[in-house]
């Protein structure tokens, strides 16, 4: 493997994708892993940028092709997953993979790579707050806000198995907090 992996998972509406965005520009030498799902492209997303598209058909056979290194089905037929040949590209580009994935894939890339692997959790400062995040994105009807609340309360149990939590209270300072860890874990 050409660099470390940083993953960083939270329940949906924390703030981990814009803390992941916002790393990736900076100069740590970070490669995005792009996740692979199930479900349709929103809005202007693209196929093999936003997300590798499969249907949960071809998803099941890429996971019986044993073609992930960890995947979730997420709700029925609503898988997620991290494909070993994504890794592959971008240890050849010889850069450190940056990973923006559910807790249980998060937890079980860091259980293979263990110290090569950073895990971060980022938390919301309470999960009424949580609640006002996704409602404010304004992308969910209100019954997947209340599924992805009930998730969350059971994701948030999953924080003490990671190397890292972070409260995303203040985003600039969750961010800064994010690369200094960052940067201190690539110096090792």
């Amino acid at each position: 493997m050409a660099g470390k992996l940083i993953i960083f998972s939270a329940p949906s509406g924390a703030g981990k994708s814009t803390i992941v965005h916002h790393l990736l520009t900076k100069n740590l030498n970070l490669e995005f892993s792009v996740s692979a799902t199930s479900r349709l492209p929103r809005g202007v997303e693209k196929h093999g940028i936003d997300y590798y598209y499969f249907t949960a058909e071809e998803f099941r056979k890429l996971i019986d092709n044993k073609d992930f290194i960890e995947y979730e089905e997420v709700y029925e037929d609503l898988y997620y997953g991290t494909l070993r040949s994504e890794i592959s590209r971008i240890a050849t580009n010889g850069n450190n993979i940056i990973f923006d994935v559910d807790v249980v894939g998060g937890l079980n890339i860091k259980k293979q790579f263990g110290d090569q692997a950073l895990a971060i959790f980022i938390a919301p400062p309470s999960i009424e707050t949580l609640l006002k995040r996704l409602n404010n994105r304004g992308t969910d009807t209100a019954e997947m806000i209340q599924k992805r609340v009930g998730k969350a309360e059971h994701e948030l149990s999953f924080a003490p198995k990671f190397d890292i939590v972070i409260v995303n209270d203040k985003l600039e300072q969750a961010q800064n907090e994010a690369e200094q860890i960052i940067r201190d874990f690539l110096n090792k």
